[in-house]
C-alpha cells in the first residue's frame, strides 16, 4: 500500500459518519468548561472582581475532578426522562439540555445578583457538564472495534473538543466586545444543541449496553459493590502495584496548564490586551496550532507509543506556560504574543491527545464510564484545588516584586511544576521497556 492509498483511507476515516458524531461530541464537551472558569473569570475581571476571589471562584470546577462518585449511577441507571435512548445516550441528553439551560441562567443572572448566585449557576453547569463527560468518554471507548479505531475516535473527540474551547475562549470574547457578556453565554448555551443532535445520530454501542445488563443491578448489595468497587479492583488486578504509580503521574500531568489557568485571562487584561486582540489570536493563530498540535499528538502516538507521547506533551507543555513569563511587560509585541499563544496551544494539545489515548487504553469493558472517570478525576483533582490559590499566589508576589513581576514569576513556576509528571512517566516507560521479553536470538 502507497502513502496515497494510506493517505487517502485515513481522510475517508475522518470523514465517516461515527467519526463526524465523535467531532461534534467533542465540542459539545469542550464548549461549558471554560464557560465556568477562565472565561468566567475574564468576565468577573471586567466586573471589577478581585483576583483572590476570581481564584476562589474557579473551584467550581472541581467537580469534573469528583465525577468518579456518580460514575457508578451513570454506568448502571439509565437516566430520568431520557432512559428509552440507551444507557449512555440518555445521561448525554439530560446532561446536555441543563448544561444550556444553566448557561442561559447565567447570562440572566450574571453578577449583579452577587457573586454567590452566579458561583451556584456556574456550579450546575460544571456538574452537568462533568455527567456529559463521564457517558460520552464511555461511548468513544465503548463504540471503537479497535485500538486503531479508539486513536481515530479519540483524536476526533480532542478535535472537536478544542474547537470548542477555541470558541469559548476567543470567539466569545469579540461576541462580548461588540455584544455584552450576557448575549454571549446566551449563544453558547444554544450552541449545546449541536452536541444534543449528534447524540439523537450516534448509536448506542450494543456490546457495551449488553455487559452492563448482565451485571447485577445496582439497588442490591452485590450489584452495588460491583459497581462501585469493582472497577477499582478491576484496575488494581489488572496494572499490580504499578497501578498506584501511575495514578500519581495521571494526577500531576496537567498540574501547569491548571494552576495557570484561572490567571490567563486576567493577565491579559491586567497586560492591557483587548478583548477583541486576544479573541482573534485565539481563533486564528491559536487555533491552527491546536490543529497542529493534535495532529502531531495522535502521529507521535501511532509511531513512539503512548508513554514517550505522554512525556514528549509534558516537557511541551510546561515550558509553552513558563514562556508566559516573556509577556509580563508593558506595551506587549503582537507577534511575540501570537507565538507565545501558538505554543501553548500545539503544546495543550498535542499532551491532550497523549493523555486521552492512555487513559482509554488502561479501561475495561463494563466498567468503562466508572473506570475512565476515577482516572480524569485523579489527572484534575491536584490541578482543581491548587489553581484556586493561583490568584492569592499572584497578588502576594506583587507585594514584593510588582504586579507584572508577579505574574513572571507566576508562570516560571506554572511550568516547572510540571517536572515530577514528566519523571514519572519516563521511569514507568523505562520499567515496561525492561519487563518486555527479550527478542528471539537465532544461531
Amino acid at each position: 500500500m502507497n502513502a496515497a492509498t494510506r493517505t487517502a483511507q485515513a481522510l475517508k476515516a475522518y470523514l465517516e459518519p461515527r467519526s463526524l458524531l465523535m467531532l461534534a461530541l467533542g465540542f459539545s464537551s469542550g464548549l461549558p468548561f471554560l464557560l465556568t472558569g477562565n472565561t468566567f473569570g475574564y468576565w468577573l475581571r471586567d466586573e471589577g472582581i478581585t483576583l483572590t476571589a476570581i481564584g476562589f471562584l474557579s473551584w467550581v470546577g472541581i467537580v469534573y475532578s469528583l465525577k468518579f462518585l456518580w460514575a457508578p449511577i451513570v454506568d448502571r441507571v439509565r437516566a430520568p426522562l431520557f432512559g428509552r435512548l440507551g444507557h449512555r445516550r440518555g445521561w448525554m441528553a439530560l446532561a446536555q439540555i441543563v448544561v444550556g439551560i444553566g448557561l442561559v441562567g447565567m447570562a440572566v443572572v450574571g453578577t449583579q445578583h452577587g457573586l454567590i448566585a452566579a458561583a451556584v449557576l456556574a456550579f450546575l453547569v460544571a456538574f452537568a457538564s462533568a455527567t456529559q463527560d463521564i457517558a460520552v468518554d464511555a461511548l468513544r471507548i465503548e463504540s471503537a472495534r479497535s485500538s486503531e479505531e479508539l486513536g481515530l475516535l479519540s483524536a476526533q473527540f480532542q478535535l472537536g473538543y478544542r474547537v470548542a474551547l477555541i470558541a469559548a475562549d476567543a470567539l466569545i470574547l469579540i461576541v462580548a466586545a461588540g455584544f455584552g457578556w450576557p448575549i454571549s453565554y446566551t449563544l453558547f448555551g444554544i450552541l449545546m444543541g449541536v452536541g444534543l443532535i449528534a447524540t439523537f445520530l450516534a448509536p448506542e454501542p450494543a456490546r457495551a449496553e449488553r455487559a452492563i445488563e448482565e451485571r447485577a443491578p445496582l439497588w442490591n448489595a452485590r450489584g452495588f459493590f460491583d459497581a462501585v468497587i469493582g472497577p477499582f479492583v478491576e484496575f488494581f488486578r489488572t496494572h499490580g502495584v504499578m497501578a498506584i504509580l501511575m495514578l500519581v503521574a495521571i494526577s500531576l500531568y496537567r498540574l501547569p496548564d491548571f494552576v495557570m489557568g484561572p490567571m490567563a485571562n486576567p493577565f491579559y487584561h491586567d497586560i492591557g490586551l483587548s478583548k477583541e486582540m486576544v479573541g482573534g489570536v485565539r481563533g486564528s493563530v491559536g487555533l491552527i496550532a491546536s490543529f497542529a498540535g493534535i495532529a502531531a499528538g495522535g502521529f507521535f502516538v501511532l509511531r513512539f507509543g503512548l508513554l514517550r507521547a505522554l512525556i514528549v506533551g509534558g516537557v511541551l507543555q510546561a515550558l509553552a506556560i513558563a514562556l508566559y513569563a516573556t509577556l509580563a511587560k508593558e506595551n506587549v509585541d503582537l507577534e511575540l504574543f501570537a507565538a507565545v499563544m501558538a505554543g501553548d496551544n500545539f503544546s495543550i494539545s498535542f499532551a491532550g491527545v497523549a493523555l486521552v489515548s492512555y487513559l482509554s487504553s488502561l479501561t475495561s469493558l463494563g466498567y468503562t464510564a466508572t473506570q475512565y472517570a476515577l482516572l480524569t478525576s485523579c489527572y484534575a483533582w491536584i490541578g482543581k484545588v491548587s489553581k484556586g490559590f493561583s490568584g492569592q499566589i499572584v497578588d502576594g508576589l506583587a507585594q514584593t516584586h510588582g504586579h507584572l513581576g508577579a505574574y513572571a514569576i507566576f508562570f516560571v513556576g506554572a511550568g516547572i511544576v510540571g517536572i515530577p509528571a514528566i519523571a514519572l512517566f519516563a521511569w514507568i516507560n523505562h520499567h515496561q521497556r525492561q519487563s518486555l521479553p527479550p527478542p528471539p536470538t537465532f544461531r
